[in-house]
């Protein structure tokens, strides 16, 4: 009877096949290629001169690049395409889209008439997309950087700095005149500021000074690197409820505010990164 003695069918285990991807790798492709279509939606929008559109296909646009990387760890999906197709988006997103929007918001969009009904001259208006760029190719440059330093090892004082102001700090300051003027005019209130702020010079300020930060090698803070102690927890708590409160009551505003704010802390940056290379090369031995 034994030679009739029945057995169990044991199943082969399921080997993966090479060519077979799963379907979880490409939801943050998804999300990093929706980024990319908000961009290129925000360069539609402001060349029609709809300007507050376009600010908010950019936020959108930020939105997804924060998280597109969050969801690849989460998955377990992350690539070397997905990195690849990242890079691109970042340089439509925060590169070539805020130089087209301020290009065509700072000359009146199509028209070359600004709201005050100032025609803005030929000559101006080369000025500004000669700018405009200028700050992409920084962007660009600023990306490309970034990419080949990944592989390089971080000094110890370089850990919680970036190289540079990133990408999407620079999309933020270089709109911080746009979010403070379209803010004011909704509001009816400085009129004066707003148009100052919306004026050709001021744009080419912005564009040159934000680009040129974002190329050069000065360190700024990296929030993803910043430790907090338990006994300000609350102080800090209070505060990002204070600031969601005021974006719920005047979004661009506070947006504007805090970009000016986030300039302010370049030079601060400096100074606390020389502070600590100087304890590091003094407490390192020597030669």
């Amino acid at each position: 009877m034994s030679r009739f003695r029945f057995r169990g069918n044991k199943k082969k285990p399921r080997q993966e096949r090479a060519d077979r991807i799963p379907l979880k790798a490409i939801v943050p492709n998804l999300v990093t290629s929706f980024a990319a279509c908000a961009g290129m939606m925000s360069i539609t929008l402001s060349a029609e001169g709809h300007f507050v559109g376009a600010l908010w296909a950019l936020f959108t646009a930020a939105i997804c690049d924060g998280i597109d990387g969050r969801v690849a760890r989460l998955l377990n999906a992350s690539s070397k395409l997905g990195a690849e197709l990242d890079s691109l988006a970042d340089f439509v997103n925060f590169g070539v889209a805020p130089a087209m929007f301020m290009y065509f918001w700072m000359t009146g969009g199509p028209t070359h008439t600004l709201a005050d009904g100032t025609v803005v001259s030929p000559t101006i208006v080369r000025i500004v997309l000669g700018c405009a760029l200028y700050y992409a190719m920084c962007d660009c440059f600023r990306l490309a950087r970034f990419n080949t330093m990944l592989e390089q090892p971080t000094i110890p004082y370089w850990k919680h700095f970036f190289t540079g102001v990133p990408a999407p700090g620079g999309c933020w300051m270089v709109l911080t005149p746009a979010m403070l003027s379209i803010a004011l005019e909704a509001r009816a209130s400085l009129p004066e500021l707003a148009l100052v702020l919306q004026n050709p010079w001021t744009g080419a300020f912005m564009l040159l000074f934000t680009g040129s930060l974002m190329a050069s090698r000065l360190p700024t803070i990296s929030l993803k690197a910043l430790r907090i102690s338990s006994k300000f927890m609350p102080l800090v708590m209070a505060f990002l409820l204070l600031l969601i409160a005021c974006l719920f009551v005047n979004f661009w505003l506070t947006l504007g505010v805090v970009g000016v704010l986030y300039i302010l802390t370049v030079p601060i940056s400096c100074f606390v990164f020389c502070k600590i290379r100087a304890s590091f090369i003094q407490s390192s031995p020597g030669p």
